[in-house]
């Protein structure tokens, strides 16, 4: 932001607090600039003078605002750094710009000459230089370039070195009549898409290579009715099968439902989690090692050194994407038969990922894709909502409430602990028990509200959730946790907090929560009028959500490989077609007995890279 400070700034100190502020005139706006705990800015900021400056423009009682944005004095292009307390920001890059004079040394060269010049990229240890420090954007573009080149290089080939593995499996004995007897058996008629996919999935069974399949859908479309189905299969051969799932909220809805659908067709189902110890858990893993269990559901708890099966044949990972691959393959060696066959593996994923790119990603898969939601669905109607009608919308929630419905509202955080100069945003971060307080003596004090977040005790947790299901709860104040795992056909309402600080995909997961039953639902997006949630306004289609979050986000968030913070390799960023470009490169080069050396030379690299972190790899 450039203008001029039109009149001299003003210092206060308030209980050992800072605080200097500010007029920026430019040349259609008056900016209020305000600096917590910097008083020296007061004698930073010439008068009269143009100055360039940069942070965060808010809104706030009409007037607009900036809080401790930095004053830019040197180049025109400079780094902006995680902040480290105690350590100012240009003595950061101070420090960085003097040992990038030892670039050279601390970053050779790895790539192949033909891969570079192929790909017209610039040498390494330039790319970190101008990645800091770039004159112009054509520099600052090229180091992109190479970087997002090496992470996706470095990835791509990791992936597909070890989707080579084409494993025997045992064929099931399956008749034309037990996919129809399944669904028969079921309350509701299938879809043509969940039919369909069961076909592909029994095809499968029969083979005498391991499946693997990816079932994809989007929220609501019935593809656990689709793996339970595979279950039914696998009873109906004599053998074991397993689902895990990340989440113990989420394997429990799986064993419960399993309870309702499979139980009664004469599969014993079986639930193990962390939480269940003792005499329970030593009956379960006994009943298993007999065969007197036919399906297991759980956590990660079912890749534990005490897990031992009778005949698994079948494993089946819910949300595969919170996986790491040493995880899953875990699950699979259990059902390992003297490591020549191996199971059946299916793996499903809610969240849409666009077909080329789980065609690059999930190369060795073969891919499902469920894409119609069963009839009667009434689509969900979303609305972004500033704060000035956030009062309107509790009276919206209050009346919903009074006819019998229910309602969601999901904060970013556990508790309230902001800074003071966070405390000056016009929209900091609601918290989950600030809220709940809020709420509870506010604007829903008649109401019968609840609280649950993800690091909350297990039973603590389970027993608001089962209270929220039963009615006894009316409003629940949650974070994310209850993005999967959660279903309650009376729940009408979803409001997200902070609704700008989460991506589209994950803001579509939220929002299937509700709109389960046939009644008219709505999802409430508490934020300024940001552009890039128009979308969850237009449209409920999620394959259509997840290519504009790709756009926004870039593959690097969808090829992530953990379920939260930074991927293991921050690198992994670009657009789609360059994704797709290094990919068609890589695939030609395996293929060509005389780019052995190059692939050899990747592949060293890549393992190298991954040794330390392919438990969190996101791969199949």
């Amino acid at each position: 932001m450039e203008g001029l400070i039109s009149r001299s700034p003003e210092s206060f100190y308030f209980h050992g607090t800072s605080r200097v502020t500010a007029i920026l005139s430019t040349k259609s706006h008056q900016i209020r600039l305000c600096w917590f705990n910097q008083p020296w800015m007061a004698r930073s900021l010439p008068l009269k003078t143009g100055i360039r400056l940069y942070g965060r423009i808010s809104r706030q009682n009409g007037f607009i605002r900036m809080v401790n944005p930095r004053l830019i004095t040197d180049q025109d292009i400079i780094p902006v750094y995680r902040k480290i307390q105690g350590i100012p920001g240009k003595l950061l890059r101070d420090w960085i710009e003097i040992a990038l004079k030892r670039r050279s040394e601390l970053f050779p060269e790895w790539m192949p000459d033909k891969v570079i010049q192929d790909f017209h990229l610039i040498h390494l240890d330039e790319a970190v230089f101008q990645i800091h420090f770039p004159e112009n954007e054509a520099q600052l573009t090229a180091a992109r370039r190479r970087l997002n080149c090496d992470g996706m290089i470095t990835y791509l080939s990791y992936i597909f070195r070890h989707k080579q593995r084409h494993d025997f499996g045992i064929p099931f004995q399956i008749t034309a009549d037990e996919e129809n007897d399944y669904w028969k058996n079921l309350p509701f008629q299938p879809t043509a898409g969940q039919r369909r996919a069961l076909h592909d999935i029994a095809e499968d069974l029969k083979s005498m290579s391991s499946m693997k399949r990816l079932l994809q859908g989007d929220v609501g479309c019935g593809k656990t009715a689709v793996a339970f189905g595979a279950i039914y299969l696998a009873w109906k051969s004599g053998h074991q099968a397993s689902m895990m799932a990340p989440t113990e909220i989420l394997a429990r809805q799986h064993y419960l439902n399993a309870l309702h659908t499979l139980e009664p067709l004469g599969i014993r189902c079986a639930l193990l989690t962390s939480e269940i110890r003792g005499k329970e858990r030593e009956e379960i893993l006994a009943g298993l090692e007999k065969g007197q269990i036919h399906i297991l559901f759980g956590t990660h708890a079912l890749i534990s050194r005490a897990v031992h099966f009778q005949d698994l044949q079948l494993t089946i990972t819910d949300e595969q994407h919170r996986f790491g691959v040493l995880q899953r393959s875990a699950l699979e060696k259990k059902g390992a038969v003297d490591r020549i066959t191996y199971p059946h593996v299916l793996v499903m994923s809610a969240t849409p990922i666009p077909r080329s790119l789980a065609l690059i990603l999930y190369g060795d898969l073969d891919i499902t894709v469920i894409d119609e939601l069963p009839s009667g669905r009434i689509p969900v109607k979303t609305r972004i909502v500033p704060e000035e009608k956030r009062n309107d919308m509790y009276r919206f929630v209050a009346a919903a409430v009074s006819q019998g419905r229910q309602a969601y509202i999901v904060c970013p955080r556990v508790e309230e602990t902001e800074a003071e100069s966070e405390k000056e945003e016009s929209h900091p971060q609601k918290s989950v028990q600030g809220l709940y307080q809020d709420l509870k003596h506010g604007a829903l004090s008649g109401l019968k509200l609840g609280i649950t977040w993800g690091s909350q005790k297990a039973d603590e947790k389970q027993n608001v959730l089962d209270n929220f299901i039963q009615g006894k709860i009316q409003v629940l104040i949650s974070t994310t946790v209850i993005e999967v795992g959660i279903n309650n056909p009376n729940a009408t309402i979803m409001i997200i907090e902070n609704a700008e600080r989460f991506g589209l995909s994950q803001l579509h997961q939220l929002r299937g929560r509700v709109g389960r039953g046939r009644e008219e639902s709505w999802c409430f997006l508490m934020t300024e009028n940001e552009e890039k949630l128009r979308i969850l306004c237009d449209t409920t289609d999620g394959f259509l959500i997840s290519r504009k979050d790709l756009e926004i986000r870039g593959p690097g968030d969808f090829m992530g490989t953990r379920q939260s913070g930074a991927p293991a390799f921050p690198g992994i960023q670009g657009d789609m077609r360059l994704l797709g470009e290094i990919s068609d490169y890589l695939k030609k080069l395996r293929q060509d007995p005389d780019q052995s050396d190059i692939m050899d030379k990747l592949d060293e690299h890549a393992e190298q890279h991954f040794t330390d972190t392919e438990n969190t790899v996101a791969l199949n």
